[in-house]
């Protein structure tokens, strides 16, 4: 199974995939993760994704297809994944679907912006990430609703989006997720 979940940043995604993963024996495909930690080794590709990091930009479609697409797709041929954080738009979608197979669900992590804000500051004290600053949270959710928000027309078009109330208890956004699991 090849689940996919999609929102804002803050919205649980991290949290969840970790959770799903342990329940469901799934690979977890963090993209948010696997981009800090290229910026932070400092490797060539590191070095053009650091920039956009932290002006909480979306790192260029080539860069994340670069480093994020061969996981995925190695992922999809063993036994599935929990994938979050790519792909962050509908050109992003289509160019991993011409690939190799897309997602077989869709979650979307859906909450409150001011719920948004507050977990993202509390994980910028909380794990001194450079990239959650206020300004940076900011332009980060305006960039979600313009470039990756219409990924929840594309696949609820598609038929494999299931929306979840993120913004509850953490056990019950995963009880809700495994209920839209369930075939």
């Amino acid at each position: 199974m090849n689940v996919l979940l999609i929102g804002a940043p803050a919205s649980g995604k991290g949290t969840q995939g970790d959770r799903l993963s342990q329940r469901l024996g799934l690979e977890h495909i963090a993209a948010g993760d696997r981009l800090r930690a290229e910026a932070t080794a400092g490797t060539p590709l590191g070095k053009e994704i650091a920039p956009y990091l932290d002006r909480g930009e979306l790192v260029p479609d080539r860069l994340v297809i670069d480093l994020i697409l061969p996981e995925v797709l190695a992922a999809a041929q063993r036994n599935g994944y929990i994938l979050e954080g790519f792909p962050r738009s509908v050109s992003q979608a289509t160019l991993a679907e011409q690939a190799g197979p897309g997602p077989d669900v869709v979650i979307f992590l859906d909450a409150p912006r001011d719920v948004l804000i507050e977990r993202t500051l509390a994980r910028a004290q909380a794990e001194g990430r450079s990239d959650d600053t206020e300004d940076v949270v900011h332009r980060r959710l305006r960039v979600f609703d313009e470039v990756t928000k219409p990924l929840v027309d594309y696949y609820r078009g598609q038929g494999l989006l299931h929306t979840v109330d993120a913004s509850q208890d953490v056990d019950d956004v995963t009880k809700d997720i495994l209920a839209a699991l369930e075939p």
